[in-house]
Formats: C-alpha cells, sequence, structure tokens
C-alpha cells in the first residue's frame, strides 16, 4: 500500500451552461437525439477563462478548504490535454498563481485517462521524502472542438477538480493500480495536431486543432479494456469486485458506464453518472465526480473505492484506493 489520505477536492465549472436544445439552433440535433445516445443534457462552455484559470481556481479552493499554504506543497500536477500553451505547462503556471514557492510542477497528458495517472505519480512522489501536493485535472476542450461537427461537439464539456493529497501513517491510500496504454489505436481519438510547417519544408501548412473520433471503436475499447483493468486492480489488491464501495468512471457516455457496470456484474447503483449535467470533461471528469459525491456523504472514510479512467492514447487505468 502506498499511504496517502485526500485531504480535500474541490472542483469549479464555468458559468455558461450551452444545453442541447441550444446546439440545435445551429445544428442538425436535437435533445431527443443526444441524449438517449450519451446521457447528456448540457455541459459547461468557458467565456475568457483557459485551462490554467480554472486550475488556478481548483487550487485556491483546495488551499482554503483545507488550511494548508502554498509554500507547504511539494509538487502540483496537472493531468490536461487542453493546455494554454506547449510551455510553460498548465501545472507552472498554477505554480505561479498560487506563489507555491516550495513546489515543482508539471503536466501530464493522458487524456481522459489522466486524472487516473496524476494521481498514480502522485501516490510514487508521496511513498518517498515527499508530504503533500496539488492533483488537478483541468480541461477547456471547447477550444479543441469543431463546432460544425455534431459527431464531437455534442460530447465535450469545460471544467476542472482537484485532490490535496498528504502521505499519512494510517492505512489508507493506493491498494493497487493497473495502467494500460494502446498506442496502435491512437488514431482513433485525437486532437491538436501540430504539424511540421517550418520554413524548409516549401509548404507552409495549418494545424488541426479539433478532435476527430471514431466512436465505434472507442466505444468498443472502453467496454472491453475497463473491466480488464478493474479486474487486474483488484487482483493486485486481492479484492472482490463486490468489496468496492463505488466506482468512480470516467464520465464521457452514460451507456458506455452501464455496459462496464453490467460486464463488470456490478449493480448500476454503485457506478454513480453525472454526464448529463457536465458532457466529457476528459482528466476533469472523475475529480469532478468525486468532489459531488463527498459533498453529498456518498463517498466518505473509511470506504474502497475505485476509479477508472479511459480514452485517447489510447488509455486506460484503474486505482483501488482505501479512504
Amino acid at each position: 500500500m502506498e499511504q496517502f489520505t485526500i485531504v480535500e477536492s474541490a472542483h469549479v465549472v464555468p458559468q455558461r451552461v450551452v444545453t442541447n436544445d441550444e446546439l440545435a439552433t445551429f445544428m442538425d440535433t436535437s435533445d431527443d437525439w443526444i441524449y438517449p445516445r450519451t446521457g447528456i443534457h448540457q455541459r459547461h462552455v468557458v467565456n475568457d477563462e483557459n485551462t490554467s484559470d480554472l486550475a488556478t481556481s481548483v487550487a485556491n479552493k483546495l488551499l482554503t478548504k483545507s488550511g494548508i499554504t502554498a509554500d507547504q506543497l511539494d509538487f502540483i500536477i496537472v493531468g490536461t490535454m487542453s493546455p494554454d500553451n506547449l510551455t510553460p505547462s498548465v501545472a507552472q503556471q498554477v505554480q505561479g498563481n498560487i506563489r507555491a514557492n516550495n513546489a515543482f510542477a508539471w503536466d501530464l497528458s493522458a487524456a481522459c485517462s489522466g486524472f487516473v495517472y496524476t494521481i498514480s505519480m502522485a501516490s510514487a512522489l508521496l511513498a518517498t521524502k515527499y508530504q503533500r501536493g496539488l492533483v488537478i485535472g483541468a480541461e477547456v476542450l471547447s477550444k479543441l472542438v469543431d463546432w460544425q461537427d455534431r459527431s464531437t461537439a455534442v460530447l465535450f464539456g469545460d471544467g476542472a477538480a482537484g485532490v490535496l493529497l498528504e502521505k499519512t501513517s494510517a492505512q489508507v491510500g493506493l491498494l493497487a493500480e493497473s495502467l494500460k496504454t494502446y498506442g496502435e489505436q491512437s488514431e482513433f481519438l485525437t486532437a491538436g495536431h501540430q504539424r511540421n510547417s517550418n520554413y524548409f519544408t516549401g509548404e507552409l501548412s495549418q494545424a488541426d486543432p479539433y478532435f476527430h473520433m471514431n466512436g465505434r471503436e472507442v466505444y468498443n475499447f472502453a467496454t472491453r479494456q475497463v473491466p480488464v483493468v478493474l479486474s487486474e486492480a483488484l487482483d493486485k489488491a486481492n479484492l472482490t469486485a463486490d468489496s468496492i464501495d463505488v466506482y468512480l468512471l470516467h464520465q464521457a457516455n452514460a451507456r458506455i458506464i452501464a455496459s462496464i457496470a453490467k460486464r463488470f456484474g456490478q449493480p448500476i447503483e454503485k457506478f454513480p453518472i453525472n454526464v448529463a449535467n457536465y458532457g466529457n470533461t476528459s482528466a476533469a471528469s472523475i475529480g469532478i465526480l468525486l468532489d459531488e459525491l463527498r459533498i453529498e456523504g456518498v463517498v466518505h472514510d473509511g470506504q474502497k473505492i475505485a476509479l477508472a479512467g479511459f480514452g485517447g492514447g489510447l488509455t486506460a487505468g484503474a486505482l483501488i484506493i482505501q479512504l
């Protein structure tokens, strides 16, 4: 066991809400078409904020709620596929914004598995000499969406969430994990392509920022591979599926989550779903769900929870955590 405690959790979403009905005013779609296929009714979309703004807001909320000061942080890790810049990273911007003068910071790019991967990395750091750090998933996916492409535009939203993790001597923390990457299938979900357009190529090409997705392949991947990584993590922890109190899955599509619950032989009630309100927020989605469930008291100390992310890369990962 890699021992840490979740001191606090927090999330933020932009105030601007875009409903399915609003999308229907400028593209050929409707709530009757979107909701049955995805479970999504609406999503939050930024006005002038960028990814670092949302991540900084989460960091400030975590510090305020915990009473920890920024200079007590050892590290900041941000999971994101939609940074403000290639450099500086979002995590570096957050570190500067909150004046975390003793913290080192970096981004981790694993798309919709980002929150799971970042907690894994943080737990490894806490198993060494470090005492506490912030793990944040933050995305402004609206800047990667072609708003004329209804196959992707209806799916994604903006938001950020995070946790403050701290080393502890108590018997809590990461019991087991299973992280996997399937790079040979990477073409099934891409965004933010940087073309070679240097002066010497003879032709200056334009970058392609938008999402491109093979929805059927991604759906099949998620429903096949998430039960695999969950099973592997449970086996490593010497636990059964029934021993998990709550499964927190990446919120991509309500049908995917229902299919995974069925394949994994667990009641859907153990798989909370909030995708209706937020859409797919990639690395932010599990953190948003976790914070909401902690506020509602559904997730609390003493439980065993499973986190599972899946998506671009293609990537999948599962963590078993004792609270």
